[in-house]
């Protein structure tokens, strides 16, 4: 008589289950929302809200600052 065929149903209890809070994904939204919100508010304005002189360079530190802590916390991801 043969056994019968494991299914992914039949792993053991520690591989299912939820996973930790991943704060890569938390500082990504944030930065992503306070960057739509500037460029909101300088549409509906009309004036610039932000130089463009500070705006840009802040732009590149705060995606470098991203990619920092999703790189960090990427174990918890896979």
């Amino acid at each position: 008589m043969s056994e019968p065929e494991r299914t992914d149903d039949a792993r053991p209890a520690e591989g299912r289950g939820r996973r930790g809070f991943d704060p890569g994904s938390a500082v990504t939204g944030l930065f992503f929302l306070a960057v739509a919100g500037i460029f909101i508010a300088a549409a509906l304005s009309g004036d610039p809200v932000a130089d463009p002189r500070m705006l840009g360079p802040a732009l590149l530190v705060g995606l470098g600052v991203v990619g920092i802590v999703r790189v960090a916390t990427r174990s918890r991801r896979h």
